[in-house]
């Protein structure tokens, strides 16, 4: 995030902190995800390909129907833990001053002299949204699990 907010005006480029905070949350947690997409894709076995192929479905067909419902149920527990670990790491983005939860904590704490009070709500903010990003994890393991209930 710094390197965006400090480095890039150095070389002449000035992006607005929160076009900076997106960018530089977009670039780290992008590469991540599309590695847990491409992973989760690889353990598809391979059979499952060449049962579509003698069935004579298309490449398309066979990724959209076969492959990737398969895949969704190693994607989802890792990139909802991204999601959740971005929504934190968007607290970060308030040292380049960007308005988000944790700068207007500081901000209200610092002028009502209430630190304590501003930050466990901030805390609390966080810690209601991380619990809803796992609830909607949950039902999205729950639905793409269902053909392995009962297997061990």
């Amino acid at each position: 995030m710094l390197l965006f907010d400090l480095g890039l005006p150095q070389l002449g480029v000035v992006p607005g902190a929160i076009s900076a905070g997106i960018i530089a949350l977009s670039l780290n947690y992008g590469a991540y995800l599309s590695e847990i997409f491409r992973a989760g894709i690889i353990a598809v076995a391979p059979g499952q390909r060449e049962a579509a192929m003698a069935l004579g479905l298309g490449p398309a067909a066979t990724f959209l129907h076969i492959v990737l419902p398969q895949a969704m149920r190693t994607i989802i527990p890792p990139t909802t833990s991204q999601f959740i670990s971005m929504l934190k790491d968007s607290s970060l983005i308030s040292v380049m001053g960007v308005w988000e939860v944790m700068f207007l904590a500081q901000s209200y704490g610092r002028s009502s002299y209430r630190y304590i009070e501003m930050l466990t709500t901030a805390a609390v903010i966080y810690w209601l949204l991380s619990i809803g990003l796992e609830l909607i994890q949950n039902r999205l393991e729950r639905h793409y699990g269902k053909g392995f209930k009962h297997q061990r």
